[in-house]
């Protein structure tokens, strides 16, 4: 893994799709405001019940955003990766957060504070449609997921999972590589490490994924995506597929 980034919290919001179309105060107000902190392997940003006082972004690393019972239960309702925007929900509620955020590798966040974010929403009429379609992409992917856990084979999951960390609005720093090991991906998706890590011989076998040092390549995108898309409970390994190929 590779940190630290070079990443810096001004070169994140250049690259941030709702933070270039601010005026110029707005930016101002933005860059003044932003901090950045370190969160280390297994560390809480936040804690379910706590109440939220920022809206985050990701400058390094890769935390996860679940959710657990008593009795010692969870399901993990996401990854976000560099680049990836949250929190924005439990500011819009003003209620306390509902989820567990913690740290699955050494990670950098931007922290905007929830008195510039409410100004943001107040004053700023592009901010409101980037939140607005945020919140809708999130919808659907979440969606996509509570079917994915009920419906899909553990192949299937964890393409979806693999896909979910390249959507271009939801992690819009990310690429093909992914610094991420197949643990990592296991915590992801809610599986053991040994399913997982068999699921992920099968895609390789498949080459639809690289598997390397340190992380994975995927290949073939729209494989994945067929493969992720497949309503079934089917458990068997998927077929060794020429990764041009057309259909499942």
């Amino acid at each position: 893994m590779k940190h630290p980034s070079d990443l810096t919290v001004q070169r994140l919001l250049d690259g941030a799709a709702w933070y270039p179309g601010l005026d110029a105060e707005a930016r101002r107000q933005v860059s003044a405001t932003t901090t950045e902190r370190a969160v280390v392997a297994g560390e809480a940003l936040i804690r379910h019940g706590e109440t939220a006082f920022w809206w985050y972004g990701v400058l390094e690393g890769l935390v996860k955003w679940s959710t657990g019972s008593p009795d010692g239960r969870s399901v993990t309702l996401g990854g976000m990766t560099i680049g990836s925007w949250f929190g924005e929900g439990s500011l819009l509620r003003g209620r306390p957060i509902q989820a567990d955020i913690v740290a699955l590798r050494h990670s950098r966040v931007a922290m905007v504070p929830k008195d510039t974010f409410d100004w943001l929403l107040a004053t700023q009429a592009g901010f409101r449609r980037f939140l607005l379609d945020q919140i809708n992409e999130r919808l659907h992917w979440f969606m996509g997921d509570f079917a994915a856990h009920r419906l899909l084979s553990a192949d299937a999951q964890v393409a979806r999972a693999l896909l979910g960390l390249v959507h271009p609005w939801l992690h819009p720093g990310s690429d093909r590589h992914l610094e991420i090991s197949q643990e990592e991906i296991a915590n992801l998706v809610g599986l053991s490490r040994q399913r997982c890590n068999q699921a992920l011989n099968r895609l390789k076998a498949a080459a639809l994924v690289r598997i390397e040092y340190g992380g994975m390549t995927l290949l073939d995108i729209e494989g994945l995506g067929r493969m992720a898309e497949e309503h079934s409970l089917r458990r068997t390994p998927v077929e060794t597929t020429n990764p041009e190929r057309t259909s499942p």
